[in-house]
């Protein structure tokens, strides 16, 4: 396997001050200084979450992760790093695609076995003061009531700092564990989701007053019950008569994320998201996109700054970029290309077993091996990652077990830097999900390499954020006071005080 190209070219200094479109410049603010670059951990509750195989690397400590001494010591690692959040992916059912199969994804560990996220969050709450914690919740199989009362709940218990990565699965896999025969249309579950969503805020900004615990021992009043209104909600795919089960929380609906960037996707994602997990194979392609949801929700009288975009990227780090190679190479030790290849066949649906092992995927559309996929499939697997001159399924199974087909970088803190400029300056990003191979190993070297170097160049802010005691939306803003939703938010329509 070759190693992808390291980000070492030389960039236009026009280019690292930024790209400018009407009055904004790419990476900066409207009084000309660097924004502040937000940083988020990218993890999984299960062994193999983006990194196949490195279950067997001494360093790795992905098998520790159905106890909590792992989570408690990664929440306070990252509290001393200022990450801004630690986002927590989550998915349901076996990756069975690969071989027809879910022997492969079991055997070599990938994604698998898969504990729930929620669970571990109270105990990092307690260890720290000021790190979020954003959760995947899928809006497809778990009814609203439920799932309002458990992020209320964490609200309360983190002191504001629980944030909502929104899905709606992608997995037919999902769909056959929660006992349907496969998954619902991709649009109409964005339906279903604004539905939900919007069912959501009836609940956490309607539902109850400010002011509705009184807590009065002189009329045995703990809550005004004139204060709690019962939700009424019949709408085409969701029912729910009830007051909301939780008083207010501090910041009543959590930071609202969001991944997918398809029409129906970024559609959503304008209405309803804060925080859009956005992916790409490079920043020039990835822009457009980005442009074109911040158009949409500044269309619905939102902010186009209020969106916050985050990249998938995973550095590999060392002192110098010699030190980082050779960790490179010897994470290729552990990696286990068939679970890469399981890992590939559970998001995208396509069996790469099907293909020749060493031989250059077909380009020509019309080839007979293509009558089973999709345009788009055809199109994902032939997306060759930068700095590849072959692919194969072989070259694609190594590649896919180390960092799971995300943007990643080999080197020294500072030829990583100049390569999250480019995403930063080009595509016009917030922040970064950053993703790992070894665990906790990953974000200690972010820590010790990339840290300085972002913060000497300007990108971390001042250091006053995250705030220690502030919310997950004062601390992604950096608007101390401002807990809850932003002025032009859909969600405030639902508040308390407008509802008839």
């Amino acid at each position: 396997m070759s190693a992808p190209d390291s980000g070492t070219t030389v960039t236009p200094v026009a280019t690292l001050l930024g790209k400018v479109v009407g009055d904004r410049r790419y990476g900066y603010t409207k009084d000309g200084n660097k924004k502040r670059i937000l940083l988020n951990a990218f993890d999984m509750n299960g062994v193999g979450h983006i990194s196949v195989g490195q279950w067997q690397n001494p360093v790795d400590k992905s098998s520790e992760k159905n106890r909590l001494p792992y989570w408690i010591n990664l929440a306070k690692l990252l509290e001393k790093g200022k990450f801004n959040a630690l986002f927590l992916a989550d998915n349901f059912g076996s990756h069975d695609t690969y071989q027809g199969s879910h022997a492969p994804a079991i055997k070599s560990g990938t994604q698998w076995p898969l504990y729930d996220p929620f669970v571990i969050i109270s105990a990092m709450a307690a260890v720290t003061e000021s790190l979020a914690f954003g959760v995947t919740a899928c809006t497809t199989f778990e009814p609203p009531f439920i799932l309002a009362k458990r992020f209320s709940t964490l609200d309360h218990i983190t002191n504001g700092r629980i944030a909502w990565n929104i899905v709606t699965s992608w997995s037919d896999n999902a769909a056959r564990a929660m006992g349907l025969d496969k998954l619902t249309e991709h649009d109409l579950r964005y339906e279903m989701a604004d539905e939900y969503v919007t069912l959501m805020y009836k609940l956490w900004e309607g539902s109850w007053a400010d002011d509705a615990v009184v807590k009065d021992s002189n009329t045995k009043t703990y809550t005004d019950p004139t204060k709690v209104r019962k939700i009424e909600h019949n709408g085409q795919f969701f029912k729910s008569i009830s007051a909301h089960q939780v008083d207010p929380s501090p910041q009543r609906t959590p930071v609202l994320f969001q991944a997918g960037m398809s029409p129906a996707g970024a559609s959503f994602a304008s209405r309803h998201a804060e925080c859009i997990f956005i992916g790409g194979p490079n920043p020039a392609l990835l822009e457009p996109k980005i442009q074109k949801t911040r158009q949409l929700a500044e269309k619905q009288g939102r902010k186009p700054e209020d969106l916050k975009f985050f990249v998938q990227f995973t550095p590999i780090l060392g002192a110098t970029d010699e030190e980082a190679q050779a960790k490179f190479e010897d994470y290729k030790r552990y990696a286990i290309p068939d679970g890469g290849l399981a890992l590939f066949g559970g998001v995208s649906g396509i069996d790469v077993s099907k293909f020749p092992p060493d031989e250059e995927f077909p380009t020509d559309p019309d080839h007979p091996v293509w009558r089973d996929f999709t345009t788009q499939q055809r199109e994902r697997l032939l997306a060759r990652p930068q700095g590849y001159e072959r692919w194969t399924p072989r070259i694609l199974a190594e590649y896919q077990s180390i960092g799971g087909s995300g943007n990643f970088s080999i080197g020294s803190g500072k030829t990583v830097a100049d390569a999250m400029e480019q995403w930063i300056t080009v595509a016009d990003v917030d922040g970064f999900n950053i993703g790992h191979v070894a665990v906790p190993q990953a974000w200690e070297d972010v820590i010790e390499f990339l840290l300085p170097e972002l913060q000497s160049r300007g990108w971390l802010g001042d250091g006053g954020y995250p705030a220690p005691g502030g919310t997950a939306r004062e601390n992604l803003y950096a608007t101390p006071g401002q807990a809850k939703l932003r002025e032009t938010h859909p969600g405030n329509q639902f508040k308390y005080d407008n509802l008839v």
